[in-house]
Order: structure tokens, then sequence, then C-alpha cells
């Protein structure tokens, strides 16, 4: 049995409210540019996931967006 390492997700973030992410949470795993089906996917349970607006609960949107994945330290 494989077990993944817990992974930090934003979702939505742009300008400086980024960096203030970062600076309570560290630097992500990876960032999702919108709140879409293919981030909901990608989400495995144990990870912690942030959201510049709205939650988990809201429905994702019907466009899938890229995703920019950050390199770990």
């Amino acid at each position: 049995m494989t077990h993944l390492q817990p992974t930090l997700h934003f979702v939505a973030f742009r300008g400086d409210e980024f960096w203030s992410a970062v600076r309570i949470w560290g630097r992500p795993d990876f960032i999702h540019r919108r709140w879409d089906q293919r981030a909901k996917r990608e989400i495995a349970p144990g990870d912690t996931i942030i959201f510049a607006t709205g939650s988990e609960a809201d429905p994702p949107s019907g466009y899938n967006g890229n995703d920019l994945d950050e390199p770990s330290p």
C-alpha cells in the first residue's frame, strides 16, 4: 500500500493575497487557478486546501483551468 504525503493546495489566489497566505501556511505544493473539477479530483484525503474566496462546498467551475506546480524546498 502506498501512502501519499499530504499536500497544500491554494485555490483562486491572485496578487498580494497569495503572499499573505504563504506567510501563514508556507509555499503550496499546488496552485489551482480556480475551483474546478480538475482541482477537486486532485485533492486527496488529508490534504490542506486554502481558498482565496469560497470553500470546498461551492460548486466547481464548468471550465477547467491549468495548475501551477511549486517545487518543494
